[in-house]
């Protein structure tokens, strides 16, 4: 009897301990940068949480490219999405601040030049009538589209692109005015691309920029241009295939996540997530409307991963016109 009331009691007191842990609270990835990499992020996180079942939570703001390497160097977020490379300045702030990352190329992606749908005139523009227009000496001056061709009509320009703590408004200056974020700054600009779709679809003289998923995701609301390629001389159409094959140039890009090192090292649903990210990137680029890498690049992707090549293959200098072999092959620097 005795016997049966001690292992009754001790029975009480286990299930009052087990009543006593608390429930394990729910694993938390941050993620935040690039509104051109949203999509893929977004679709990568919501397959991941459906696999996990709810115990680990993904969130993916939206801040730019910049905004969110702010965030990144200073430790507040887990992976940092970004349309270009992580720059000197933020290489030393993230130095400064101890963070060590992971650079991981996860797809590729075209600039469209885009005008409103009434726009029957202009079919291919060169870099050159470009640069002229969103050059800095440019500012506060008013173009009319006969401007940059006799033959167009004298129809006014109006500009929209992306806002300044945008990748894709660093890649443009780059690849259009030779400097990134060198640029005329009395536009619409909007981190937000649909902001700027919405602008292209009302204004008939509008000329704006912004990523071709964006496009191919309006298609009928907005016209995306030719843009002569510098060294063929050959108009060419933002597509998927000449983004993929190079020919569209110089406004062809690769996207990237960073990850954090840290994070990776001393929490699983980090590193499972990169892995579920790398294995799955190239079909939700695909559905998102982006332009998936070659399968050897994820490999080489996993590689480097696995191996935990920390820095940047970059060195804080943003380039033109990199073919995402060339950028594989590329050693890591921090």
């Amino acid at each position: 009897m005795r016997k049966r009331m001690l292992q009754s009691a001790v029975l009480s007191m286990g299930a009052l301990a087990l009543l006593s842990v608390p429930a394990k609270a729910q694993q938390i990835i941050k993620i935040d940068g690039s509104s051109t990499v949203y999509p893929i992020t977004e679709g990568i996180a919501e397959e991941f949480q459906k696999a996990k079942r709810g115990a680990v939570k993904v969130t993916v703001g939206i801040s730019g490219t910049g905004g969110g390497f702010k965030k990144f160097c200073r430790g507040e977020t887990d992976i940092s999405n970004a349309s270009r490379p992580i720059l000197a300045k933020e290489m030393e702030e993230c130095r400064k601040n101890g963070i060590q990352y992971i650079e991981l190329p996860v797809a590729y992606d075209g600039l469209a030049v885009v005008v409103n749908p009434r726009n029957n005139w202009a079919t291919c523009m060169t870099v050159e009538q470009l640069r002229e227009i969103w050059k800095p000496e440019s500012q506060g001056k008013k173009f009319m589209w006969s401007d940059l061709d006799p033959k167009w009509p004298k129809q006014e320009i109006k500009l929209c692109g992306a806002g300044s703590d945008s990748g894709t408004f660093d890649y443009f200056t780059e690849a259009i005015v030779g400097k990134a974020k060198s640029s005329r700054g009395d536009y619409t600009a909007s981190e937000d691309d649909n902001v700027l779709v919405q602008f292209a679809q009302r204004e008939r003289g509008a000329l704006c920029y912004f990523g071709l998923a964006y496009v191919e995701e309006n298609k009928g609301k907005i016209k995306a241009i030719q843009i002569k390629n510098p060294k063929t001389g050959q108009c060419v159409a933002p597509t998927y295939q000449a983004v993929q094959n190079g020919t569209y140039q110089p406004l062809s890009r690769p996207l990237f996540i960073y990850v954090n090192a840290k994070a990776v090292r001393e929490r699983p649903e980090v590193r499972e997530f990169v892995e579920f990210y790398l294995k799955n990137a190239g079909k939700i680029s695909k559905q998102v409307g982006y332009i998936a890498l070659p399968d050897r690049a994820y490999k080489m992707a996993e590689e480097r991963f696995n191996k935990r090549v920390l820095g940047t293959v970059f060195g804080g200098e943003p380039e033109v016109g990199l073919t995402i072999d060339e950028l594989l092959k590329r050693e890591a620097k921090q």
